[in-house]
């Protein structure tokens, strides 16, 4: 129980100093100070669930919400099993989850057999691809015979191959003479036949002049996935965001797109969103598509490829899916020790560059889960980090670690969006809170040493990125929410009532000095506020004469849903400038803050 007492130097013992007690009000809204604000923008929000309870083949699924958490959005992988979707999705609305983010599936360039058969990244025939023929031919060359029909000297010169478990319309194909689907068995494939600087001739004409094509090949199901998690979406009331499809990787630089297939992905992405466009545009339940390819929040960003694929296809989803969004999620790295870790600063660059593509929705990873960002104070960049941040960065103070905290990231990544916004750039800061550990002793995915986390650290990585954010969803529902025993699921659904506090400023009522606090599940709480005295362990307690207020639904449309804010009368003189007091929220059932918010009065 570090957090209720402070220790500073050998001997000075933090001290309870005020315990004021927070009751709504319906008027007295303090007067706005000096607190730091950003313009608000509107924000979407979710649809209503249909129904309370559905039934259907795989059971019967209640749709209200039963433990609604700080956390509102949550990745989740493809499954084969459509029951596992309601099941998961009942999971996650039952914590208060609103928003669904699927992982997707990656464009791969891939080279041929003399037969026109497909080879695998080992040069095998991949047997996935294999099945896909036509008239006694592969679908390589079919196409290939079918584009020299036109113009013999017609050819296709590159290859690619997109696997998927969606199913797509007529709108997936531009010119129909040359590209159509083949269904074989339980598969169907797509055939799309493509200019290799993305663009699509709206003539389709393959006779005048002799060009090398590429050549798309996908494979999808008949039983359309995307189609189920939006009938999904709607039932529950969520918005579910499509994973568009991920661009090759430079085999020489990993973390960067290759320049050379972006044509041909700018192509299958307007494919996609046209026939997205067609059959879902009109759906509340789909909230925009998420673009799975990953960078890494720094200065340099604005001289990485990758970023045009951000900008080509948040012009394709203006056009295809206009006021749908993109959402991306970046990584950081506040480490000192490796050339690449970046400063807050530094990293606000990036967020600016981000901004610039156009993209609608950045949602940074906090890294705490992989041990690249600390959760931690000013005050206390002298202590020893978490111990099980130590896989990463070993046995060091978090100032010897890390060049900021994650609070100090999304406070610089939330003046960045403020002067994006003042530019004309309409885009939102979510927090992606990682819901693991470096490691475990028992890994919770089917690949790595990654391991459960538990609420107490989740409510911290709230704490420490709520105050400036949209926002917050988290990386991932499955397996990471799920395994263990208790699971971080179960975790929730028995704790969801603890108060989470995110931020607190001084503020004054008209003449009275006060704190303000925001955070979640407030209403009925008493706020604390602790520091040291100047003559060492010693004591002061205040019994506040009157009572504060509650806004339970804060009018700015910036603050995450579910946010409140709280004030009540607190007398600063009490605190010596410069010193760091602790503020917490209890309540009446004895639930209160993990993690109290550190406060430093100025002056």
């Amino acid at each position: 129980m570090r957090w209720l007492f402070l220790v500073v130097g050998a001997a000075v013992l933090a001290v309870v100093a005020a315990v004021v007690i927070v009751l709504p009000r319906s008027s007295g809204q303090p007067t706005v100070g000096a607190a730091e604000k950003s313009a608000p923008t509107p924000s979407s929000t979710a649809p209503t669930p249909q129904v309370s309870a559905f039934t259907d083949p795989c059971g019967t699924f209640d749709t209200q919400e039963k433990a609604p958490y700080a956390v509102t959005g949550y990745w989740i992988t493809p499954k084969s099993d459509p029951c596992t979707w309601r099941k998961q999705l009942q999971e996650i609305h039952r914590v208060g989850g609103d928003t669904i983010i699927r992982i997707g599936y990656g464009l791969q360039f891939r080279t041929v057999t003399d037969d026109g058969e497909v080879l695998t990244k080992e040069h095998e025939v991949d047997s996935l691809y294999k099945a896909c023929e036509e008239d006694g031919l592969s679908c390589h060359d079919a196409a290939e015979r079918d584009l020299r029909k036109a113009n013999p000297k017609n050819r296709i010169g590159r290859m690619y191959v997109y696997r998927t478990d969606e199913s797509f319309g007529p709108d997936l194909f531009r010119c129909p003479e040359m590209e159509h689907a083949v269904e074989v068995g339980k598969r169907i494939y797509y055939r799309l036949i493509t200019q290799a600087d993305g663009s699509d001739d709206a003539t389709c004409d393959f006779t005048d002049k002799a060009q090398s094509y590429d050549m798309i090949l996908m494979v999808g199901s008949p039983n359309d996935s995307l189609g189920k998690l939006l009938d999904l979406g709607d039932r529950f009331g969520m918005r579910i965001f499509p994973a568009l499809p991920l661009a090759p990787r430079d085999s020489k630089a990993p973390t960067r797109a290759e320049k050379r297939h972006l044509g041909t992905l700018t192509t299958l992405t307007r494919r996609i969103l046209q026939d997205y466009g067609v059959r879902f545009g009109d759906r509340p339940s789909l909230g925009g598509v998420y673009q799975p390819f990953e960078v890494q929040m720094s200065q340099t960003l604005a001289g990485n490829p990758t970023l045009e694929v951000y900008a080509d296809q948040h012009r394709i989803v203006d056009q295809e899916l206009p006021g749908k969004p993109i959402l991306i999620s970046p990584y950081l790295d506040a480490r000192k020790r490796v050339a690449f870790g970046q400063t807050p600063q530094q990293v606000a660059e990036g967020f600016k560059a981000l901004a610039e593509t156009g993209v609608g929705i950045i949602a940074p990873q906090d890294s705490r889960g992989t041990g690249k960002v600390g959760l931690f104070w000013p005050d206390e960049r002298d202590m020893e980090v978490d111990e099980r941040l130590r896989p990463v960065v070993g046995e060091a103070t978090y100032d010897t670690a890390y060049h900021g905290s994650t609070r100090d990231y999304y406070r610089a990544m939330a003046e960045a969006r403020q002067e994006m916004l003042d530019a004309g750039y309409q885009v939102q800061l979510w927090a992606n809170v990682e819901a693991f550990e470096p490691s475990g002793d028992e890994p919770c995915a089917p690949t790595g040493t990654r391991g459960k986390t538990d609420k107490k650290r989740l409510d911290q990585a709230v704490a420490m990125a709520g105050r400036y954010v949209q926002k917050i969803v988290s990386y991932m529902w499955s397996d990471f929410m799920t395994c263990g025993r208790p699971s971080l699921e179960t975790e929730i659904a028995k704790d969801w009532q603890r108060p989470v506090a995110v931020d607190a400023i001084r503020r004054p009522n008209g003449t009275q000095d006060g704190v303000e606090v925001r955070g979640y599940k407030l209403k009925g709480g008493t706020v604390t506020v602790r520091w040291s005295g100047e003559t060492g362990e010693t004591t002061d307690q205040m019994e506040v004469a009157a009572v504060g207020w509650l806004d339970e639904h804060p009018v700015e449309a910036d603050l995450p849903e579910g946010m409140e804010t709280a004030w009540v009368p607190f007398d600063w003189s009490k605190i010596s400038a410069g010193e760091w007091v602790r503020i917490g929220v209890r309540l009446p059932s004895g639930q209160e803050t993990t993690e109290p918010l550190h406060v430093r009065k100025l002056s």
